[in-house]
């Protein structure tokens, strides 16, 4: 339960309000289709002259957005324990052959569940105070280029070669070694399984 009269909550509203798709090119310079999430804030009494609302600033941001600063969060605060975010990809639909991220469905759900990451990361009192998080509920540009100014991507290679060097193994159990082999052809027969089970549902439809 987020508590909205705590840090930043106090001060502003925040919501996610809606989703768009869009097309553009990605890193290999190929055609994609993405979804992208509206943001609105407002002072929490901000009022117009008429005793309304005043309307709220607003950006879109793509749930890669979302993940870049939930990582710097967590390499920058290491001691709290940052809220997750929803699933990255729908996951498999009994009825389809494969999962759609475009599914309506599955984008509200991700939209609420963004909402609530950052409703929960405004109510924490540190994690509200930082500026990075600011410039990303306002800046549509700039909180880029801030984030990566911090040099926490730094942080995040010298950790992963250290986890890397950490599991080194130089002689793997044999035990562990089947078991991850039968785990992964069991991961293949089902998902081969869960195919042949679809087109069967799709033909007696």
């Amino acid at each position: 339960m987020v508590e909205r009269g705590t840090a930043l909550l106090k001060k502003m509203e925040i919501s996610v309000t809606e989703a768009d798709k869009r097309t553009g090119k990605n890193t290999v310079n190929m055609q994609e289709t993405y979804s992208v999430y509206l943001i609105e804030t407002r002072p929490a009494e901000s009022v117009s002259e008429g005793g309304t609302p005043a309307a709220p600033d607003s950006l879109w941001r793509r749930y890669s957005e979302f993940e870049l600063l939930r990582t710097y969060f967590l390499v920058t605060y290491s001691y709290i324990i940052i809220p997750p975010l929803p699933e990255k990809r729908a996951e498999f639909v009994w009825h389809k052959l494969s999962a759609d991220n475009l599914d309506p469905d599955f984008v509200e759900r991700r939209r609420v569940g963004l909402e609530n990451f950052l409703l929960r990361v405004a109510s924490h009192p540190v994690l509200s105070n930082d500026n990075i998080f600011f410039l990303f509920l306002t800046e549509e540009k700039e909180w880029r280029e801030a984030v990566l100014e911090t040099g926490f991507q730094d942080k995040v290679d010298s950790r992963l070669k250290s986890l890397s060097a950490m599991f080194r193994v130089k002689n793997p159990d044999k035990r562990f070694t089947a078991l991850k082999h039968y785990s992964d052809e069991l991961s293949t027969v089902i998902s081969q399984l869960l195919r042949i089970r679809a087109v069967s549902v799709d033909t007696h439809t």
